[in-house]
């Protein structure tokens, strides 16, 4: 332990006395010029001791934590980046343990190969008349590169997650490709009725890596996002990073061709880049789990895009693996979700539920011999609840009834004329 020098203050005071040459002093003033210059001794004494004792322990901390790391085994390069912020680490890993099991889907077809030749539209008119047309004429088909995706691995057999608009062509082939540079063959095993997605499957005996699954229910709005795909389709296991920008989104998606279109419903936005080519890639949370399947981008916009949840396609996976096919349990009603709004437009006396209303070209509030139709379902009835779970706007109908299955009995509480009653329906198979 450091120890101060002795200090005698009776020695302190008569050298004072004599530097003010044994002038007199008022009383009063005497007690605080010997404190500050006590105080001011002390200080100094203590900072020569903090300077003396504090750099021998920091080096002896070193020493110790130089002792006590682990070592270096010489699997992981001493010059890989590791970030000290933890935020940024967490997303590095999370990316790390997902990329493994992203795939980019490559969609190709056999199209038909031209080659212009000339030809004499009036046929031989004689020597000196020859009159010759260029034409393009078919010679036989080339199986070209048509588009592109992306998807992950759900199976260690190679069952891969992607979108419908993806492997939507029956008469094309698909090829994937692995973060390793792997390729290999896929067939489409089943396409989702009501959401944009499908499940096809690696043909090959070897086992693969899936990616962790979150659970999308607990998604809140500000977390962070990360998506990964082929962008663009050309650049592999593109990352970008951002937030979850909002939830229980309404859209209505396309291609670019306009060949598919569907209305899509409790859809999460986010602001992390998904370009064309990202779409059927995972959207993870910082635990490198999937919270979403890359869907759609908002055209004109910037970072606008949109995720199917992935609680949506566990059924899808789950189905496939039991059955090699999707089924949706169907109830075969057209409605509005009821908010303030609607409430307020149809003068309704609850905010809640589903109004059932005809299409706005006239289609039928209530689908023929369905499920709906059978159970006595109306125009302008709302359905309140399904087996007792309130329908809102953040509890979607289309989002209960997935829980179901085909041929479950469920029962409505519906309000008719102001009446509240109980209906029961078995539910169907959508087409």
């Amino acid at each position: 332990m450091y120890e101060l020098p002795k200090f005698d203050i009776s020695e302190a005071k008569s050298k004072i006395l004599k530097a003010l040459g044994k002038k007199v002093v008022w009383p009063n003033v005497m007690p605080y010029i010997i404190l500050i210059l006590l105080a001011g001794i002390l200080v100094f004494y203590s900072w020569i001791a903090f300077l003396d004792y504090f750099p021998a322990h920091v080096q002896q901390l070193v020493q110790y934590m130089q002792l006590n790391a682990p070592e270096n085994n010489g699997t992981v390069s001493q010059n890989l980046y590791e970030s000290a912020i933890s935020y940024e680490q967490a997303v590095i890993s999370a990316v790390k343990s997902a990329v493994p099991s992203v795939v980019s889907i490559v969609i190709s077809k056999n199209l038909p190969i031209y080659e212009q030749q000339y030809v004499n539209p009036f046929g031989d008119l004689g020597p000196g008349f020859e009159f010759l047309i260029p034409q393009y004429v078919q010679k036989g088909t080339q199986l070209q590169e048509v588009g592109s995706g992306s998807g992950f691995i759900v199976s260690a057999d190679g069952m891969v997650l992607t979108n419908k608009h993806v492997v939507l062509e029956s008469a094309a082939e698909y090829t994937v490709f692995t973060n390793e540079g792997k390729k290999y063959s896929a067939k489409v095993l089943a396409l989702d009725p009501a959401q944009d997605l499908a499940v096809i499957k690696i043909e090959s005996e070897e086992t693969f890596q899936p990616i962790k699954l979150g659970d999308s229910s607990q998604i809140q709005i500000g977390q962070t996002a990360i998506a990964i795909g082929n962008a663009l389709g050309e650049f592999t296991n593109t990352v970008s990073v951002g937030v979850v920008s909002g939830l229980q989104r309404t859209i209505s998606a396309s291609d670019r061709g306009g060949s598919f279109s569907e209305t899509l419903q409790g859809i999460i936005q986010t602001d992390a880049a998904i370009n064309s080519g990202n779409s059927g890639g995972p959207l993870l949370n910082l635990k490198g789990e999937v919270i979403g399947i890359n869907t759609a981008m908002a055209e004109n916009a910037q970072s606008i895009g949109f995720a199917i949840p992935i609680n949506t396609a566990k059924n899808d996976i789950e189905q496939v693996k039991k059955t090699n096919k999707i089924v949706y349990p169907f109830l075969g009603v057209r409605y509005v979700s009821v908010d303030s709004t609607v409430q307020q437009k149809y003068n309704l006396p609850v905010d809640y539920g589903v109004l059932v209303l005809k299409g706005a070209n006239g289609e039928s509030a209530v689908t023929k011999s369905s499920p709906a139709e059978a159970a006595g379902i109306k125009e302008n009835d709302v359905i309140l609840e399904l087996n007792g779970e309130k329908i809102t706007v953040n509890n979607l109908l289309s989002q209960i009834i997935t829980k179901y299955n085909v041929g479950d009995k469920v029962n409505l509480k519906i309000l008719r004329d102001g009446q509240e009653q109980n209906i029961e329906a078995i539910l169907a198979e959508r087409k």
